[in-house]
């Protein structure tokens, strides 16, 4: 029998199509994903999620003017053993266009993780979370902890204003905890230093550079009180310069190690023709975060010695945001808690220590 081309060509699209199958199937978990969910008030809040749909769920969530799409670095070797998401806080990210309406944005941030882990939970049918957060995202954790944690009814909700009575006492009736396991990164559950509390956000350099912040936001006022401008373009160049120029000192305090620093110099440098033009479409929340972080006492200390999550510290030996001594101390409140510490990194460890980050993150989640 003679054999053509046309012969195998069923054959052949039955074998590619299985091909295909097969493919498609083998590169599912490092698809990435996109969900709309719609939390208490309303408002949408844009997850990315990465992994197997089928495998155990875990929550990362990111940092101050982060984009929650950074992790991806880190979670797609592991995409085929677990579900991540990774939440785009408002008014950052994906997010960046849905700013907090509430003054207090880190409360307003644990309701929004509350939504977020009570729809994993119920999609993945399971009773808990494992959670890993770096800073602003772990200081949001510990508020959830304040806020949701061994409580039968959550803390009334931030009015909005600028009141620095922001953390309400604590009922004693206990609830369970929506989070399994916590890695917590580099992040003291105080922001402000205290009598009894020295390992506030910059440690002893906590008051010069807060006054810093303050001559930000001064310059910054008058554009917030005209209601038109919401386009950074509109600002004055002066004030454009003094916004950029702290956000990048800020991100050098962050990182310690020479190569994270020239990262970071060379990705925000902004000559006068580029800052002239330059969209940021973040600048308003930072803002007003940090107009919060400099009012609010942002002190949920209270809650580390109630708080029976397992929960792994993991520590930036040379961060120089919140002093590793003082974290170590958080270990000491917390009943069930163990310490992990980078030496030679700074606050950013994810820039500054890569592999050591994705190793420990990996055993972190392995852990359980």
């Amino acid at each position: 029998m003679r054999l053509t081309v046309n012969s195998f060509s069923p054959r052949l699209s039955r074998t590619l199509k299985a091909t295909k199958n097969k493919a498609s199937i083998l590169l599912q978990p490092y698809t990435v994903r996109l969900q709309q969910l719609v939390s208490y008030d309303g408002a949408t809040i844009p997850i990315t999620i990465v992994g197997n749909p089928e495998a155990e769920p875990v929550v990362l969530l990111h940092a101050f003017g982060m984009d929650a799409r950074q992790f991806l670095p880190f979670v797609l070797p592991l995409a085929g053993q677990y579900c991540f998401y990774l939440p785009h806080f408002r008014g950052f990210g994906l997010a960046a266009d849905t700013p907090s309406t509430e003054f207090n944005f880190i409360e307003q941030y644990a309701d929004d993780v509350d939504v977020i882990l009570t729809h994993i939970c119920t999609k993945h049918q399971v009773d808990s979370v494992d959670v890993a957060a770096i800073s602003m995202g772990a200081l949001v954790v510990w508020a959830h902890f304040n806020r949701y944690t061994n409580n039968d009814n959550c803390f009334p909700k931030a009015t909005g204003d600028n009141s620095k009575t922001s953390n309400n006492k604590r009922p004693s009736t206990k609830k369970h905890s929506k989070i399994k396991r916590y890695l917590n990164i580099d992040q003291s559950p105080i922001v402000h230093n205290q009598p009894d509390w020295q390992g506030g956000v910059f440690g002893k350099n906590q008051t010069q550079i807060f006054d810093q912040f303050r001559e930000v936001l001064q310059a910054t006022l008058p554009y917030f009180e005209q209601k038109n401008i919401s386009d950074f373009t509109q600002l004055s160049f002066a004030v454009k310069r003094q916004i950029t120029q702290m956000e990048t000192a800020f991100s050098l305090m962050s990182a310690q190690r020479l190569p994270s620093q020239l990262f970071i110099k060379g990705s925000s440098y902004l000559p006068d023709y580029k800052l002239a033009v330059y969209q940021h479409p973040t600048w308003q929340q930072k803002l007003r975060g940090l107009n919060a972080y400099l009012q609010l006492p942002y002190d949920y200390r209270e809650a580390l010695s109630h708080t029976e999550t397992p929960i792994t510290l993991l520590i930036g030996g040379q961060s120089q945001l919140y002093n590793p001594t003082w974290q170590r101390q958080v270990a000491d409140i917390l009943p069930n808690a163990e310490v992990v510490e980078i030496a030679e990194s700074g606050h950013a460890i994810p820039l500054d220590a890569p592999f050591q980050f994705a190793q420990a993150l990996k055993r972190f989640l392995q852990a359980s």
